[in-house]
C-alpha cells in the first residue's frame, strides 16, 4: 500500500463507510475540498487497497433470514490440505455469511443466517454433517444483536 493517509483521506473512508453510494461532489463539499481531487483520492484509495469493494447491507430478517447462527467446528485433523477442503467446500454455502479460523479447541467460526431452528437443522444435516472431516458442532443461536457495525472509525 502507498504511503500514509492523511486526514481528507481518513474523512472519505469514514463518509463512504457510512454511505457507499454517495457522488464524489456530495463527498466533496462534506470535507472542503474540489470534486476532482475527492474523486481522484477514492479511486487512489481503491487501487491502494484500503476500499475492498462496494456494498449494500440488507435487511436479512425482511428477507425471511431470522435466526443468527454462531457454530463452532472442530475438524479431525488439522492437516493442510484437510482444512484448505473445509475451507472451500463451507465458503459455497449461501446461508454461511462469514468463515473465521480461530485458535483454541475449536477450528472455525461460521456466522449463518437461515430462517428458523428447523431451516438450520436440515441445513447442518445436507452440509455440516456431510464433511467426512469435521468432529464436533457446537452452536450458539443470537438473540439479539445488541450492536452491529460494518464501519472502522478512522482517527
Amino acid at each position: 500500500m502507498a504511503g500514509e493517509l492523511d486526514n481528507f483521506d481518513k474523512q472519505i473512508l469514514n463518509i463512504l463507510q457510512k454511505d457507499a453510494a454517495l457522488a464524489a461532489k456530495d463527498i466533496a463539499a462534506q470535507i472542503g475540498l474540489s470534486v476532482s481531487p475527492t474523486y481522484e483520492r477514492i479511486k487512489r484509495l481503491k487501487q491502494d487497497g484500503y476500499i475492498d469493494k462496494y456494498v449494500a447491507l440488507v435487511n436479512r430478517v425482511k428477507l425471511g433470514k431470522h435466526l443468527l447462527v454462531l457454530c463452532h467446528v472442530t475438524l479431525k485433523q488439522q492437516s493442510l490440505d484437510t482444512l484448505k477442503q473445509f475451507e472451500e467446500a463451507v465458503v459455497s454455502l449461501n446461508e454461511v455469511l462469514e468463515v473465521m479460523c480461530i485458535a483454541g479447541s475449536q477450528d472455525y467460526v461460521l456466522k449463518i443466517a437461515v430462517k428458523d431452528v428447523n431451516d438450520y437443522h436440515e441445513f447442518v444435516m445436507q452440509h455440516l454433517s456431510t464433511f467426512s472431516n469435521v468432529s464436533n458442532l457446537n452452536s450458539s443461536f443470537i438473540l439479539k444483536e445488541i450492536k452491529k457495525e460494518t464501519a472502522l472509525e478512522i482517527e
